[in-house]
């Protein structure tokens, strides 16, 4: 009789022992397949689908502070090349200072009206002269804000009978304010200025 007893009870602990076991593990089954769900969740939201000529292509969101230095080049660099890429055409000048002047303070507008008073731009359409801009390199300091950054380029300007190759350095700081269609960098050029702008060579043309 006691015999009966103590092996019902011995049978009993390992029941228990075996549902204990069990739950525990299908616990941290399902605590890790919870956490590994959360993981591939956060992935997907990081990740978009971009279709460029019928081809899907994957993307990844980063914050901004990963960006910042490549962002901030980038928009030195379109500034630059829209305010210094001119056409003896009065419209597309226009159009190239228009977008320019959008991502940077009045420093850069100060400096389009002096231009257009002393007659540059009148001048290059008059003499169908057209300039170009070839950005060597761009220095930006993200430690503080604002940014300070120097820019390197190379202009060539082209006329009937010469082409003339100058060196351009601007320097001036990127205060950070709202993207927009118009800024989509979400900085703004400001204390602007021309370091040097002086001729490097003048060839003739054949």
């Amino acid at each position: 009789m006691f015999t009966k007893a103590k092996n019902i009870d011995q049978a009993f602990r390992q029941v228990r022992r075996f549902c204990v076991i069990t739950v525990c593990a299908l616990t941290i089954i399902t605590c890790c397949a919870v956490f590994k769900s959360l993981i591939i969740v956060e992935n997907m939201q990081n990740k978009i689908y971009i279709l460029a000529n019928g081809k899907v292509f994957d993307a990844y969101a980063s914050d901004r502070k990963d960006n910042v230095s490549v962002e901030a080049r980038d928009h030195i660099r379109t500034f630059h090349r829209l305010f210094f890429t001119l056409d003896p055409d009065d419209d597309a000048i226009k159009e190239n200072i228009s977008k320019a002047l959008f991502l940077a303070d009045g420093s850069a507008k100060r400096l389009y009206d002096d231009m257009r008073e002393t007659g540059y731009y009148a001048g290059l359409i008059s003499g169908n002269i057209n300039q170009t801009i070839t950005i060597d390199s761009v220095q930006v300091n993200i430690d503080n804000d604002p940014y300070i950054f120097r820019c390197y380029a190379t202009q060539q300007i082209v006329r009937p009978t010469t082409v003339t190759t100058r060196s351009l350095i601007t320097d001036g700081a990127l205060r950070n304010v709202s993207r927009s269609d118009n800024n989509p960098h979400g900085f703004l050029i400001e204390r602007w200025s021309t370091i040097e702008n002086r001729d490097i060579k003048t060839i003739n043309r054949r």
